[in-house]
């Protein structure tokens, strides 16, 4: 059992609240990652000194909801730019997920010992966070603890062993080590504290020397050179204002600055401003027009740009996520990217995470589109891609990830267990004005580098665009509302890390051993029921 002897007032408990919620949004403001490792302390101070009375479990729940709201407001606040929807469903899904987590460990600090309490806390919260990231039509894993290293790599290059499950995995273990350096203030367990803080670091630091680009391992990696696109459309005015032809002629400007030597040029989600059939793509007007453009001018080139693709079915509804059309007929909308070059083989990519209450809503809530928030493509429930396959040029296998997708860890370690040397992602952030969203997107990227060992090239319709290196620092970034393109000539690495290979399995182990958890407390309340029964 957790004690602390010391009992708070409302007034104390409320202030320990608001520190908490403060601790854990520091680091998704773009701050240091320091204030993470005892951000949940003040809330498991409160729930330490709480009985196992239904009174105070009740009261505890209150306290715990108010923290992790908090939390929430305190770093997606931003989504409100977009619909202000957004932030509160995001809000109330996470702070359930967080809940769940967080009261299976308060119930099991008054009833069973520290270790399997502790154990609880760790592994409830871990396959929280697994369960969440796989929802189907309510993922929005922002606030996954191991995010919180995005400004801070250097830290955690060790995540190509684990990736962010690894980083949730050392957040909850040092809150936890925090915690009994309070209640015990034994030498000891300082010691041990201090040496789980230190040891992660000193490994980073090692591979992060290793994995340096000026060593000889890294020079001797074959190069690409890519070109990233920036239009700067405005989200809310230009992008409505515009016709599809001026902004496609704006794309084809700015084709035209990129150098000879560009192989791969990447241009924006949804930014062919047309609807493309699936069928046959190379006969869209957009597709044609870059095309016979690399034809004259850069026949080598392959044109990695995101659009909109329309899969006829005919009558019988050919999919879970199929919406009627004219009448008698069905259809599936696609968030898509394509890979065109101076052949008549468009390559594609149906995007497969789609982003909560803007691309995909649940089943219940899609008729009527009631939810659905214009983010200047098709509005309602989108259809979902299943394939994480590479696009492939001049014998180079390139990921052609589509903007929310680069939050997902395994998701996109699918594309490299499929062959892929690069990560790509084409991404459309304005929505979100001059916030902390769009750079959090772009930095998050940085952990797919490094848990991948894959270089990534990223292209937004304004701010951010640039390209991040194996080890995770980017460069040759455009900002926010910038336009033009940057260039940059980056490494193909066809090594396959640990965590490529293996995925999230910290997070599949903790979701079992958390389930073993919850049957060890089944029996013993069994137990001490029988035995008060006879």
């Amino acid at each position: 059992m957790i004690q602390f002897k010391r009992k708070f007032s409302k007034k104390s408990k409320l202030a320990l609240v608001i520190v908490s919620a403060l601790l854990l949004s520091i680091s998704w403001w773009g701050a240091s990652c320091i204030t993470i490792f005892v951000g949940f302390v003040p809330l498991l101070l409160i729930s330490a000194q709480y009985s196992d009375s239904k009174r105070d479990t009740f009261a505890m729940l209150g306290w715990a909801t108010l923290t992790f709201l908090l939390w929430n407001a305190l770093t997606v606040w931003w989504v409100w730019f977009a619909t202000p929807a957004g932030p509160i469903v995001a809000s109330v899904v996470s702070t359930w997920w967080s809940l769940v987590a967080f009261m299976l460990y308060h119930i099991a600090s008054k009833h069973a010992p520290k270790a399997i309490a502790y154990t609880i806390f760790i592994t409830a919260w871990i396959a929280t966070e697994y369960i969440y990231t796989q929802a189907p039509a309510m993922s929005f894993p922002w606030l996954s603890l191991g995010n919180a290293f995005a400004d801070d790599v250097w830290a955690v290059q060790w995540y190509e062993y684990t990736g962010i499950f690894g980083g949730s995995l050392w957040v909850l273990l040092m809150n936890i080590l925090a915690l009994e350096s309070l209640l015990t203030m034994s030498k000891r367990v300082w010691i041990v504290t201090t040496l789980a803080f230190i040891i992660p670091i000193g490994i980073s630091i090692a591979l992060y020397e290793v994995n340096n680009p000026k060593r000889e391992a890294y020079q001797s990696l074959p190069k690409v050179t890519v070109s990233a696109i920036q239009p700067n459309i405005d989200c809310y005015e230009e992008k409505y204002n515009l016709t599809a032809q001026q902004q496609q002629d704006n794309l084809l400007n700015l084709l035209a600055e990129v150098p000879d030597s560009a192989e791969f040029v990447l241009m924006p989600e949804t930014a062919l401003a047309e609807m493309i059939y699936e069928s046959n793509p190379d006969n869209s007007h957009i597709v044609k027009r870059i095309s016979r453009y690399l034809a004259e001018h850069n026949p080598s080139a392959m044109v990695v740009s995101g659009g909109e693709m329309i899969r006829f079915y005919g009558q019988e509804r050919g999919s879970e996520t199929a919406r009627a059309w004219r009448g008698n007929q069905y259809i599936d909308i696609f968030n898509s990217s394509l890979g065109i070059d101076t052949t008549s083989q468009v390559q594609i990519h149906h995007k497969g995470k789609l982003v909560i209450g803007v691309e995909t809503t649940p089943a219940w809530l899609r008729e009527g589109g009631l939810f659905a928030v214009d983010l200047g493509g098709t509005l309602g429930q989108l259809g979902i891609g299943d394939k994480q396959e590479p696009f492939q040029h001049n014998g180079k296998k390139v990921a052609p990830a589509i903007c929310y997708e680069g939050i997902y860890g395994d998701y996109m370690a699918e594309f490299v267990r499929n062959g892929a040397e690069a990560i790509f992602v084409v991404s459309n952030d304005g929505w979100w004005g001059n916030t902390i969203g769009h750079k959090l997107l772009f930095r998050f990227c940085r952990l797919r580098a490094v848990e991948t060992r894959r270089e990534v090239a990223r292209s937004a319709n304004t701010g951010v665009s640039g390209f991040i290196n194996l080890r995770g620092e980017d460069s040759n970034k455009l900002t926010w509302k910038e336009r033009g393109v940057t260039s940059e000539n980056i490494r193909l690495n066809n090594r396959v890390t640990f965590y490529t290979k293996y995925g999230d399995y910290i997070a599949r182990l903790s979701l079992y051993i958390a389930l073993l958890c919850l049957l060890y407390l089944v029996a013993m309340w069994a137990k001490k029921r029988f035995y008060l029964d006879r």
